[in-house]
């Protein structure tokens, strides 16, 4: 009889890193407003910290993955560590007038529909990103990185560039999201009653009774 797989301890390594990747977030706020966006090592360590936090959320990952250290805490405090992360570089730069309010509405707005209806679905199915999900997380990542620097000139013009394609890939990928949660959440149709002999209608020789 075999034993059934043990069950991961909700304080590991993999959940210690989502946790760092959260304490990491005021810091890279901090930095990055400070002194209204304008002091330039401020501005590189922001970019700094917040690719370190990038690399935890990648580093997790396959940690708990590889492991076995996949936990329901780990499932949850995952997507909302990312979503604070990414969050709070669109919002700082909207707020130093770097980025148009716009995109960083129309992004929050899907990382947040989607995460929770991914949260909703845990019960019934994990939803792993698809290949659209990920490209939109590096596109993300790499023009917040550039952006976040406050490198300005061509730089700048590629980071906005790399925004606009991850701001696509964004709304695309979440509307398959969507649309794949829907379908499994949807009723299954139920199967079609079996044919019954030309003559017959309930299956009893004629003139027969049920029992």
């Amino acid at each position: 009889m075999s034993l059934p797989p043990p069950v991961a301890r909700p304080w590991n390594v993999a959940n210690a890193l989502t946790a760092l990747r959260v304490a990491l977030v005021p810091a890279f706020a901090w930095l990055l407003l400070r002194q209204d966006g304008q002091d330039e090592g401020s501005r590189l360590a922001a970019a700094a910290v917040f690719a370190v936090a990038v690399l935890t959320d990648r580093l997790d990952g396959d940690l708990a993955r590889r492991r076995g250290l996949v936990t329901d805490v780990g499932k949850i405090a995952d997507p909302i560590a990312d979503k604070l992360l990414v969050g709070t570089a669109l919002v700082g730069l909207s707020l130093l007038g770097e980025l148009p309010w716009w995109v960083t509405v129309v992004i929050l707005v899907r990382e947040i529909a989607v995460t929770v209806v991914r949260l909703l679905m845990l019960r019934q199915e994990v939803m792993p990103a698809g290949r659209g999900g990920k490209a939109k997380t590096a596109t993300q990542s790499l023009a917040i990185l550039i952006l976040v620097s406050g490198v300005g000139g061509l730089w700048r013009a590629i980071g906005l560039v790399v925004m606009a394609v991850a701001v696509v890939l964004t709304v695309v990928s979440g509307v398959d999201y969507l649309a794949k949660a829907y379908r499994l959440r949807a009723p299954r149709a139920r199967p079609a009653p079996a044919q019954l002999p030309e003559g017959r209608s309930d299956g009893l020789p004629d003139g027969g009774d049920p029992p």
